[in-house]
């Protein structure tokens, strides 16, 4: 079980970069500030995903 949270979580730290990187590309472009705070928004939304997913990878692997 904790190998499945662990491939989630670098799943979702991926999917963080890429957001990053989608914004600043917006943001160098001088795009519009409505699509770089919706990926502002996103980005820390899958921040925090990707934490609870390490929280729970580390408990499983301190239970086994």
């Amino acid at each position: 079980m904790e190998t499945v949270f662990n491939i989630l979580a670098i799943i979702v730290m991926v999917a963080v970069v890429v957001v990053l990187l989608r914004g600043l590309v917006n943001m160098m472009r001088g795009g519009s500030g409505f699509t770089s705070n919706k990926l502002m928004q996103m980005r820390v939304f899958l921040q925090f995903i990707a934490l609870v997913l390490i929280l729970i990878a580390a408990w499983f692997a301190g239970r086994g």
